[in-house]
């Protein structure tokens, strides 16, 4: 199978934070996997990635999915969820029957539909016991879509791989290059393409940290990205209220 286009679709996962380009925009495993498959398409390939950070469910579907299905492409990357397990509103019988809801509409133009279940972020946050739970219901929730509907599942909540700090960025919410690099590997792994062996490797483990350098590491972080996180909550905003998506548009690759 050749894929000539390709539209992502989510939220800061997919949008690619925290994989920088030299000029400061993020790249991320989405433009990864792009890249890859142009590789085997040619000039004729086209990429979009409508994903926007911090985007609750309701949002990506509303504002990313009908604009994915109008393309018209040959796959779509469907991932959110994920920001909305952390609200205290959240409400996982409504989020599943939209889940099944939007794979079929998005299946249903003939577009190849790429799933994720999520790798387990939860080992390095605060509210384990309360959002560890949820996570679980959606990744369930995903193997079961994606089996009814003839979807493709990338299954990062089984590659143990994912426990190892490397594959973070310093926020502990988000990728680092290396975790966008080896979600990519596992994408492609997914679609039956090969991609570059460095793209699954792991950086070694870091060196424990002795009991108090860690709490002072864990102060930092929660006064440089919880603080401002729980902020956002208490006034309504999000991260992503002046951002907007990186390709909008179908287009072929440039650099």
């Amino acid at each position: 199978m050749r894929w000539r286009s390709f539209v992502a679709v989510g939220d800061s996962f997919t949008e690619g934070m925290d994989d920088a380009y030299p000029d400061g925009t993020f790249r991320g495993w989405a433009d990864l996997v792009a890249t890859r498959l142009a590789a085997d398409a040619g000039p004729d390939f086209r990429y979009a990635n409508l994903a926007i950070r911090g985007r609750l469910f309701p949002s990506v579907v509303a504002e990313q999915v009908p604009s994915a299905v109008a393309m018209k492409p040959d796959l779509i990357s469907f991932a959110a969820g994920g920001n909305d397990v952390l609200r205290r509103t959240f409400d996982p019988d409504t989020l599943v029957a939209r889940f099944d809801e939007v794979v079929r509409q998005l299946r249903s133009g003939g577009a190849d539909v790429l799933l994720f279940r999520f790798a387990d972020v939860m080992a390095r946050l605060p509210g384990q016991r309360l959002v560890a739970p949820r996570v679980q219901l959606l990744n369930q929730a995903v193997g079961e879509t994606a089996e009814r509907h003839g979807a493709i599942m990338v299954d990062l909540y089984a590659d143990d791989a994912f426990l190892n700090p490397m594959l973070w960025s310093t926020d502990r919410l988000h990728l680092s290059p290396a975790g966008h690099r080896r979600v990519a590997g596992q994408v492609l792994n997914a679609l039956g393409v090969g991609c570059d062996e460095e793209w699954l490797m792991v950086p070694p483990h870091p060196a424990p940290s002795p009991w108090l350098a860690a709490r002072a590491s864990d102060l930092r972080w929660a006064g440089r990205y919880l603080a401002p996180w729980v902020k956002r909550r208490l006034t309504g905003r999000s991260s992503g209220d002046t951002v907007t998506a990186k390709r909008p548009q179908l287009g072929p690759l440039v650099g």
